[in-house]
């Protein structure tokens, strides 16, 4: 990494942790714009990502969506095109060299103003794509993400110009190595945008049973062709998507609020509250009752809820 480089990571890390009170995930003023900072390594993290930027200025993280690792630093950026169940690990921290972190969310009518507006040239019917990827961060990137988070220091220049940045970021990424899978997401007719809607129709009604020949057809995909495609977007099948939606809000209703877990398992879409026993000790390595015992002795409330939602 160049000098250069060095130092606008520094100032970069300088700017989140200005901006960030205490270890946790903080909000801005830049609507979408998050900064995140932690002085230690993390537990496994479950939560739903939505399309987002992630920029690290220090220390490492991993992100697995289903058996699939990423891992990116301060050298490298993250993208999620659409809404993911995800489980994310802070790798490495410190008190003295803290994880430091910046999120800006985007909405997919964001790119595809962009894409009209600057006249991107993207293909509508390349195969679906991935929806997590991460690339080295260029020169340009870095310089435009900069000037976004310098744009903190201002905030009478924040209802003009951010919009004009953010713009800068989309489209600086969608002229980028990986515009292409980016820019699908916009693009009607394309695979991944008919993925995309299934996936926003999962999300939106997680609690309720959904043929997967229903999805199909609304994709206007026959079911072997919607099948491989959305298992290329995510990595998972449209019934493992689902479960992951539901188990991850079982587990944020069970910290968050008094509830047994046979009336949340209930409350997320589940007929048998021993089918969901299961399925939640699968994927969390214990029993409802027993990991949110752990969970709220290794955390104290207020910080692991920050925590988990990072």
């Amino acid at each position: 990494m160049s000098e250069v480089r060095i130092k606008q990571q520094q100032e970069l890390g300088q700017l989140i942790q200005h901006f960030s009170p205490k270890d946790g995930v903080f909000e801005t003023a830049i609507p979408g714009l998050f900064v995140i900072c932690y002085s230690e390594v993390s537990e496994p993290a479950y939560r739903v990502y939505k399309p987002s930027f992630c920029v690290i200025a220090q220390g490492e993280k991993e992100i697995f969506l289903a058996q699939e690792r990423f891992e990116y630093g301060p050298a490298d950026y993250l993208v999620a095109s659409m809404n993911l169940p995800v489980v994310g690990q802070i790798i490495r921290a410190s008190e003295e060299l803290p994880y430091l972190s910046m999120k800006l969310e985007f909405t997919h009518d964001q790119i595809l103003e962009v894409i009209n507006d600057a006249s991107v040239r993207i293909i509508p019917n390349e195969n679906a794509k991935r929806a997590i990827f991460v690339g080295q961060t260029e020169q340009s990137l870095i310089d435009a993400t900069l000037r976004l988070m310098e744009l903190l220091h201002r905030p009478e220049d924040i209802p003009f110009l951010a919009p004009l940045f953010i713009k800068e970021i989309l489209y600086t990424l969608l002229k980028g190595p990986y515009g292409a899978a980016l820019g699908q997401i916009a693009m009607e007719g394309s695979n991944t945008y008919r993925i995309r809607e299934a996936i926003d129709q999962l999300t939106a009604h997680y609690d309720q049973s959904i043929r997967v020949e229903q999805l199909a057809e609304a994709a206007s995909m026959s079911l072997s062709t919607f099948h491989r495609n959305f298992k290329e977007v995510t990595g998972m099948t449209p019934i493992q998507f689902q479960k992951q939606l539901r188990l991850q809000e079982a587990r944020r209703i069970l910290l968050s609020e008094s509830a047994e877990a046979a009336e949340v398992a209930f409350r997320v879409g589940y007929e048998s509250a021993s089918q969901f026993s299961r399925e939640y000790s699968r994927m969390f390595g214990a029993p409802p009752r027993s990991d949110v015992k752990q969970l709220k002795e290794m955390y104290d409330p207020a910080k692991s809820m920050v925590f988990l939602g990072d």
